[in-house]
């Protein structure tokens, strides 16, 4: 089975750490996935831009509507992903669990599946 575990974060963490420290929890998380790719368990990882670089689209009939982030109402944002293959749902948390971004964000266990499945 599929699983994406999402890093939220809060927004602005980022910009409270110094580079050093930035790129000392970076490097946690590349470890974190070079272990699951060792044990052939890592099918994608990235980290992502905060959402002040994103733009977020929604089309209604023919008109599609773009709003540039931030996103003033969100206080959390999506700041990476590591999508993995394990046996199951239990697997799946436990990996999440040894996550070094569960120390400073959410880590979100979601099974992949198609959109009409409950």
């Amino acid at each position: 089975m599929r699983y994406l575990l999402l890093v939220v974060e809060p927004r602005g963490q980022r910009d409270t750490r110094s580079e050093d420290e930035g790129r000392a929890l970076y490097a946690e998380m590349v470890e974190f996935g070079q272990g699951l790719a060792a044990r052939g368990q890592l099918l994608a990882s990235e980290s992502l831009r905060p959402d002040d670089h994103g733009v977020r689209i929604q089309r209604r009939g023919e008109q599609a509507s773009l709003i540039d982030g931030p996103f003033a109402e969100a206080r959390e944002m999506v700041g990476g992903f590591f999508l993995i293959e394990c046996d199951s749902r239990d697997e799946a948390v436990r990996i999440a669990q040894g996550c070094p971004a569960a120390r400073f964000a959410t880590v979100e266990v979601r099974e992949c599946a198609p959109c009409y499945v409950q």
